[in-house]
């Protein structure tokens, strides 16, 4: 029957025979059909996770910082006849206010990275951790085909640890083609190139104008509330980014709370800081705990094992030719579920997603000389 749905299985089959149970026969057939499978694969998902202690822990501004590139964009130098030049933007994210920090990127080497994360760092002060992705989701991106190339190399990748290590930072990718992994500075990137979009179009600007207007969007996007605005026409203040930044200087002491003493006995600066300490109560009782709605991934789902047969997306192919591969290890999250395995094809190992997975629809037996052992995510 060409791998015919359950209908068509039932109805063919019935003109010489009438089994009983036929429904359930005919769908256990099809589901378990490899070829069917291939042609409607279904990924894996699994319970969204808890937030990071990076995201919900009260700290410096910038002091744990996502990353992300975006691009290219076009400027040219104040000269007569001076030709377009292509270069890109690295926006910063504060993991904890989402406040972002914007720095223009003259080119794709290690040197220009590196000079723009020194300049974030003269500007906001050093911080403790920083997050990105390794670009792999740019491969079929035609406009920033060199950044994955660029990225994708894995001597970048050292070069920046490298370099940051020297500087008491920690530097961690999330795992391959998983934005949802960096959603944070994904979104910050998204609300980026609204602004510029929207102001720019297809005009080039000096360096200097361009530099210029890449602050003016920073401030806006530093800007924008961080809560839902109250419906009292008398409450004109809203809880924005903006807020922390101002009252951040780069190295700064430990002060004691206030909270006890009345406000007009306090000195200018214990106001300040009597000040600082009721953003970040708001931002305690308002912004976080519009974190805690989980709006998708609601339901747990059985963990892979190791040892399980499965395919692996390519958005650059159709379904029929993703390629089979089986998962030889597993990373454990906070709460024990697995989120992140490693998968060996006949093209080498790949540590992917589960959302960029799909287990097939037969019996998984696990080889004997596979093991249990798992690292933590």
């Amino acid at each position: 029957m060409l791998h015919a749905g359950p209908q068509l299985l039932i109805a063919s089959l019935r003109e010489k025979f009438w089994p009983l149970r036929t429904r359930n026969l005919a769908r256990k057939i099809v589901h378990s059909c490899i070829n069917c499978f291939r042609c409607r694969p279904r990924l894996q998902q699994q319970i969204m996770g808890d937030l990071p202690t990076e995201r919900v822990s009260p700290t410096l501004p910038f002091l744990r910082t996502g990353v992300d590139l975006c691009g290219p964009v076009y400027f040219r130098y104040p000269h007569r006849k001076s030709q377009p030049i292509k270069g890109y933007v690295a926006v910063f994210v504060c993991l904890s206010i989402k406040a972002a920090h914007i720095e223009l990127v003259g080119d794709l080497s290690t040197a220009s990275f590196l000079a723009a994360l020194r300049r974030f760092i003269a500007r906001r002060g050093k911080p403790r951790l920083i997050e990105c992705d390794n670009a792999r989701n740019f491969r079929g991106a035609r406009e920033v085909a060199d950044l994955a190339k660029q990225l994708r190399d894995q001597q970048l990748q050292n070069d920046v640890i490298r370099s940051c290590a020297d500087d008491g930072i920690d530097f961690k990718f999330i795992p391959p083609r998983s934005p949802n992994f960096g959603g944070l500075w994904e979104a910050a990137i998204k609300s980026f190139k609204t602004h510029l979009k929207a102001t720019l179009g297809n005009s080039i600007l000096t360096v200097e104008q361009l530099t210029t207007l890449l602050a003016q969007i920073g401030s806006c996007m530093n800007s924008r509330p961080l809560t839902q605005i109250s419906p009292d026409p008398e409450d004109l203040d809203v809880l924005t980014p903006g807020h922390f930044l101002i009252h951040r200087p780069l190295a700064t002491l430990a002060e004691p709370s206030y909270e006890q003493l009345p406000f007009n006995r306090l000195y200018h600066w214990q106001q300040v800081q009597e000040f600082l300490r009721r953003l970040w109560k708001r931002w305690a009782t308002e912004y976080l705990s519009g974190l805690q709605p989980k709006a998708k991934w609601t339901r747990k789902k059985d963990n892979i094992s190791i040892g399980t047969l499965v395919l692996v997306k390519d958005d650059g192919l159709p379904p029929l030719k993703w390629r089979y591969g089986r998962v030889t290890h597993i990373f454990r999250g906070d709460d024990g579920n697995i989120r992140v395995v490693v998968v060996k094809t006949k093209d080498g190992e790949y540590r992917r997603a589960i959302s960029k997975i799909c287990v097939l629809p037969i019996d998984q037996s696990m080889p004997p000389a596979a093991s249990e052992a798992a690292d933590d995510l």
